[in-house]
């Protein structure tokens, strides 16, 4: 197994924006009372659901 240097609090790799750019979005106000939402990327929709057990679960 090959192990990454990268630490969990660095940025992706290969990202332009710092992390304190980018753009937060609460989950709250994403999801408003829903327990799911669909994103539109690249002329694909994407299912992201709040779990039972309060995880976020994104779709194809």
């Amino acid at each position: 197994m090959k192990h990454s240097n990268i630490k969990s609090d660095d940025p992706p790799p290969n990202s332009d924006a710092a992390p304190e750019e980018a753009h937060v979005v609460s989950s709250e106000d994403l999801f408003a009372s829903r327990r799911e939402i669909i994103i539109l990327h690249g002329g694909e929709r994407y299912r992201l659901r709040l779990t039972s057990n309060d995880k976020l679960l994104l779709t194809k």
